[in-house]
This record gives structure tokens, sequence and C-alpha cells, in this order.
């Protein structure tokens, strides 16, 4: 488990990043990525329901199903917050089949986490995103449409577009994009849709490859953080 302290838009996050023990089952790794997220941020005087991103890495869909099950059981209610998740067994160091990224925020006097659903509410779980007054945190968002340009310029962008305005923030406001884009994809097309797209390129912006996502047919997924005015 690898943990770092960030002190980053006026908040400190604690980021923890952790692979399952590997000889365990489905099951017991995705206990076990949650309870050591739990243990890493009780070492620093938060808890789970502190969480504003987790990130699923799993190395085949089966082991995703297990993770993804058990983190909506275990991240539930006020615990609830942006999510993600990845098929890519390159990302793993060791012989686990589950990872888990988990991104928490030190609450600060007078701020409240809230949560924002999809809308209309979506029968499974996933959020649209989360704020703690000037920071907001959004859900990974894709989309299954032909090809790459029509997820990003047509769906995936201009539905965060609209998600950063409805929360008080912008395109001027964000400070990070994370494009988990699909290893059969160019990442220079990724970052000319994007610029295409997008009035203001971001403070920070990545592209990571993955082998795919929670159905077929997606090329991508576009994690965003930003500031916002309260």
């Amino acid at each position: 488990m690898n943990v770092s302290i960030l002190h980053w838009l006026g908040f400190e996050f604690v980021d923890i990043r952790c692979e399952a023990n590997p000889g365990g089952a489905i099951a017991a790794q995705a206990e076990d990525v949650f309870a050591q997220c739990r243990g890493g941020l009780e070492r620093f005087g938060l808890g789970l329901e502190d969480t504003v991103r987790s990130r699923i890495w799993a190395v085949d869909r089966a082991s995703w199903t297990v993770a993804s099950n058990t983190r909506f059981a275990v991240l539930s209610g006020g615990a609830r917050g942006a999510s993600s998740s990845y098929l890519a067994p390159g990302h793993f160091h060791t012989g686990a089949s589950i990872g888990l990224d988990l991104l928490a925020v030190r609450p600060r006097p007078g701020i409240e986490k809230a949560i924002k659903d999809f809308e209309p509410r979506r029968p499974a779980p996933p959020i649209c995103y989360v704020t703690v007054g000037p920071l907001m945190v959004l859900s990974g968002m894709t989309a299954v449409l032909p090809t790459l340009e029509d997820q990003v310029t047509t769906d995936i962008l201009p539905r965060i577009t609209g998600y950063l305005a409805e929360a008080g923030s912008g395109w001027g406001k964000v400070a990070k994009v994370s494009c988990f884009l699909h290893g059969s994809q160019g990442p220079d097309e990724m970052c000319a849709l994007f610029r295409r797209t997008v009035p203001t390129w971001p403070p920070l912006f990545d592209v990571i490859f993955v082998d795919g996502y929670s159905s077929d047919g997606k090329l991508v997924e576009i994690e965003v953080t930003a500031a916002r005015e309260v």
C-alpha cells in the first residue's frame, strides 16, 4: 500500500493506492483492498466517509464484478464518492487480481461533503459528482458510441461541461483531467479532440492506458477534478 499526502486546491488529501493480497480468493481480495484503505485513513484520523474518489483496478471481468459490488456495499451512504473502474492487467505489480486507489479529503470547519446523483437517478449506485465546499470531483464519464471522436466530442465532454456549470464551476476552474484511454487508441488523437472541444487546457492533463471498462464499446473514461464557486 502506498499512501501520500497532497495539499492541493485548499485541502489536504490522503491518496491511497493498494493491491490485494494475491493469495486470497477474489471476494477476499476485494474486502482486503477496502480494509487496507480503511486502515490507511484511520492512521490520519479520517474514515471512509471522507472519500471523494475511488478507482478500481481489475485483471479481468470476473474480478471487476466482485470488486465493484464490494465497493458499492462498503462505500455506501455518506461514504459514496466519485467512482471509476478499469480492466488493466498491466497495472499490477503483484499477482493480485484487484487493486484500489482511494482519495479522501480532510474536512474543513463549516464545509460539508455533498453527493450529487445522476438525474434521473440511475438504478446502479454510481454518483455523478461530489462537492466539498469549493472542491468538485466528478466520476469517470464514458460513452458507447462508434468512434473515439463520437464518444469524446458529442457525449462525454459536453456532459462534463454541463455538470461543471451545474455545480458553479467551468473548464477554466478545472485543476486536473485524467483520460483512461483504451490501448487501441492514440494519445495524440485524444489530446486533439480535447483541445478542439474544450476552451481551456487544464493545468494537469494525463493519459493512462487501460484494456477495458464497465462494459464493452467504451474507448475512454475521463475523470475531472475542479474548483467551484460557493
